[in-house]
């Protein structure tokens, strides 16, 4: 929660001096594509095959054993980035037109989008193998570390644009150095949070060791799933290049919004319940696994399907009271605000796809996401094709959100067939319990939105006090509705959080 309310602090930042032009553009995609090769081998197919491996040595022969593979794991890794990295700065120009084809007919945005992205793209180096050390670290029951990593990199970028970027030739330069920065920062503070811990793996010489042999086996079909996402991540970045300048900016930073649930629930359960299952599993707790699924996924839509009405609503109100300032004009505030609603649609539908896919990986199968992930990317390639001469970006955010619920449905559809995830009775209750609560906020939402009309129009102040009295009034009905309908108890989950720690 702290990473992604200093996270808007820096994209409002962001908004005000950068607003959606060409720089904004350029530095957006030099920002995605380090993103995407991390996503991809670190904390995609890496993570997926490395946690249950680590967790089950840890189980069955002890830390000694667990520390060796981690450390032989780290050094295979951190020679395969070294070369990647090198690779990609000699090839970048002729990347960033695969990347972004439609930046071809605007010289000085190319040039700025391979400046921008050679600066950045050592992140992955190092962000790689903060995956690995966080993996550590989960793995032995130790989340705080590792969870407050996207801080640093935010206290860096915003240190960037307040101290650096009038010492630049623009902004989007000061932001791409403090990308790289950031990267090393975050790796020394998780070096320290494992040595101070006493699980700081030793870095031997790289060998394929049969425990690395079994990790990259595993690692491959986790990566071809994980290929498939980033692919349609990657899909809609080169259409929005194709669409008029300012595209890929409305859609960054209404994802940026959608990401905020998006990273403090699915992040976080999905994070949780990996070691969790793993561990039930190994110790032949089938019954306590499927329970811990059920009630994860239960958890999940509490939270996301009132946090997607709530976006749908008031998109507009919340973009403008966040980003609407300086170089973000009234009319870049519209566009984005149509984007956040069509992403907002899928909400739930990510989040449940970070909590449902933990229920293969714990069971070692890597396999079957990658096939339902192939499935959402044909879907996604086909609606973003259909819909983004009639609608625009915001057909690639629609797009994106109704692939998410093919994948999400395909998974949940997977779990259920083989008896790994059960739809029971508690979880159907609440589901219609939680849908008619949301309707309930949703409502009120929108009555609140035409009654603060005039004050959405005033002043700075008046707009964030406006803002923050729907987020709260939003809240507010949603718990009463929710606690009032059998949604949820109130005291449940506190209770039950005390009860497990």
């Amino acid at each position: 929660m702290i990473s992604r309310l200093l996270g808007f602090l820096r994209d409002v930042l962001l908004a005000a001096i950068l607003g959606a032009g060409p720089v904004a553009d350029a530095f957006f995609v030099a920002f995605k594509l380090p993103n995407f090769f991390r996503r991809l081998f670190a904390e995609g197919a890496f993570n997926a095959a490395f946690v249950p491996l680590f967790s089950g040595l840890l189980s069955r022969r002890g830390p000694v054993a667990a520390k060796i593979f981690a450390g032989e794991a780290l050094s295979v890794l951190l020679w395969a980035l070294l070369v990647l990295v090198v690779s990609m700065q000699l090839a970048m120009p002729w990347v960033m037109l695969g990347l972004a084809p439609g930046f071809a007919k605007d010289p000085a945005k190319f040039d700025l989008a391979v400046q921008f992205t050679r600066a950045t793209f050592p992140y992955l180096l190092f962000i790689s193998l903060v995956s690995l050390f966080s993996g550590v670290l989960n793995a032995m029951g130790r989340f705080a570390a590792a969870a407050a990593t996207p801080i640093l990199l935010n206290i860096c970028l915003i240190g960037a644009l307040l101290g650096l970027a009038r010492l630049t030739p623009t902004p989007g330069h000061a932001l791409a150095w403090g990308v790289a920065v950031a990267g090393v920062v975050q790796f020394l503070w998780l070096v320290t949070a494992c040595h101070r811990a006493g699980i700081l793996p030793r870095l031997p010489r790289p060998r394929l060791t049969p425990g690395v042999r079994r990790l990259l086996r595993i690692m491959l079909p986790a990566a071809l799933g994980a290929g498939v996402v980033q692919l349609n991540l990657l899909i809609d970045i080169i259409i929005a290049s194709l669409l008029p300048s300012g595209s890929v900016s409305f859609l960054y930073y209404a994802n940026r919004i959608n990401q905020l649930p998006l990273g403090v629930i699915g992040v976080a359960l999905g994070t949780a319940l990996l070691p969790l299952l793993s561990r039930q599993l190994t110790a032949g707790d089938t019954a306590g696994a499927q329970d811990s699924q059920s009630r994860a996924v239960e958890f999940c839509l509490l939270l996301t399907i009132p946090a997607a009405a709530a976006l749908v609503v008031a998109a507009h109100p919340i973009v403008d009271g966040l980003f609407g300032r300086g170089a973000f004009t009234p009319d870049v505030v519209s566009r984005t605000a149509w984007a956040l609603a069509a992403y907002a649609l899928g909400l739930p539908a990510y989040v449940l796809v970070k909590v449902l896919v933990p229920g293969y990986y714990a069971r070692g199968d890597t396999a079957t996401p990658v096939k339902y992930a192939v499935v959402a990317l044909f879907v996604n390639l086909a609606l973003n094709l259909a819909l983004m001469i009639p609608l625009a970006h915001v057909g690639i955010a629609l797009a994106t959100a109704i692939s998410a619920w093919v994948n999400a449905g395909l998974l949940a559809w997977g779990l259920s067939r083989r008896g790994m995830f059960d739809f029971d009775t508690r979880l159907q209750q609440r589901l219609l319990r939680i849908l008619a609560a949301s309707a309930v906020m949703a409502v009120a939402l929108e009555l609140a939105v035409v009654g603060l009309a005039d004050a959405f129009a005033g002043g700075e102040v008046t707009r964030a006090t406006a803002l923050a009295a729907l987020v709260v009034g939003g809240l507010s009905v949603f718990a009463l509705a929710a606690h009032l309908l059998g949604a949820t108890n109130l005291t449940e989950f506190p209770r039950k959080l005390r009860r497990r720690g």
